[in-house]
């Protein structure tokens, strides 16, 4: 196993990271500890969860499967998101951030979070506040380091600022959507992550199962897949564009003799400054599937053919935005 910093870090980490969002509500607690067992096994030390998966299950069940592996594991989790009915119950305040820490810790149960993030940015709170409260947290030995997810570049070089003007811990690390169908970090947040020393934890390398091989142009989904009827769940149709990266993508897999997930896994692993794409297994068998990444060797001549099949910094299909609303990269 390949272990990278993180970031500017001194903390080795693996060159995937395992997503627990499913753990809790798309699988059961029995099967997904065997899962996380499985994924340590194989040499996997970043295990990446949030509050609101689940609504606090997923952390219940991760910490329930590192009891006497606490040591061997660098353990993510994340607040932001609605934990409950009142206006407090979600965002990047400092009391909904001091309270969500307490309650993370004790669904994991675990004395300290390895790295604290933000699920998401939020414009109507000051980012001193945020990062003030996260501070406080790592000064009282509950947090060690901090991060963030779906954050424009703008946004992370103002919490630098920040951060040196008041003499705050810094942010370390950002999870931002990457993969063959989606290359807008490219333009900016990259360059950024270079230049300050972010580490990159890509959040659906996969692009939501449309790069495991499973989908196909004019055909319906495998039964109860995400994208069953060939549209995502706003009703809008994946574009053709999206089908043909698609299509030489799972040319380029049959090429190499693997799968086309452990292929588009192993072409985000290895592109320039990202240190760990986060996979979310919801079976064992995905599971294996994605760990087939590890094995996979991207060539330049690779890079090459998926630079013609989607330019650099470009974009086919945005299936989150369509989900969830626009995103940072546009």
């Amino acid at each position: 196993m390949e272990y990278r910093n993180l970031g500017r870090t001194g903390v080795k980490v693996s060159p995937l990271c395992l997503g627990c969002m499913n753990f809790g509500w798309g699988t059961e607690e029995a099967d997904a500890i065997k899962i996380i067992h499985r994924a340590l096994d194989a040499g996997i030390n970043f295990v990446d969860t949030a509050d609101v998966y689940g609504k606090g299950a997923s952390e219940t069940i991760t910490g329930k499967a590192l009891q006497g592996k606490r040591e061997d594991v660098f353990l993510a989790t994340k607040v932001h998101g609605k934990m409950g009915e009142g206006p407090n119950d979600q965002g990047n305040s400092r009391l909904h951030i001091m309270r969500g820490c307490e309650d993370s810790l004790k669904r994991l149960g675990v004395d300290h979070i390895d790295l604290y993030q933000i699920h998401r940015p939020q414009s109507d709170i000051p980012i001193d506040e945020t990062l003030r409260a996260l501070d406080d947290l790592i000064r009282q030995g509950k947090v060690r380091y901090i991060g963030t997810s779906t954050y424009g570049a703008w946004q992370l070089v103002e919490s630098l600022w920040q951060s040196e003007k008041l003499g705050l811990n810094r942010f370390v690390c950002e999870q931002p959507p990457y993969n063959l169908l989606d290359r807008r970090i490219e333009r900016e947040l990259l360059p950024f992550a270079k230049t300050y020393g972010f580490g990159i934890i890509p959040w659906s390398p996969l692009a939501g199962g449309m790069l495991t091989g499973k989908y196909h142009r004019n055909e319906q989904g495998p039964e109860g897949s995400r994208y069953q009827s060939g549209k995502f769940r706003s009703g809008e149709p994946v574009p053709e564009a999206a089908w043909s990266v698609i299509e030489g993508v799972e040319q380029m897999a049959k090429e190499k003799d693997c799968t086309m997930d452990a292929f588009a896994l192993a072409w985000c692993a290895h592109q320039p400054h990202v240190t760990s794409p986060i996979i979310g297994p919801r079976t064992m068998e995905q599971l294996e599937g994605n760990l087939k990444a590890l094995d996979v060797t991207i060539t330049d001549e690779d890079r090459k053919r998926v630079d013609e099949l989607i330019k650099p910094g470009t974009f086919v299909a945005t299936y989150y935005e369509a989900d969830f609303g626009p995103g940072q990269y546009r």
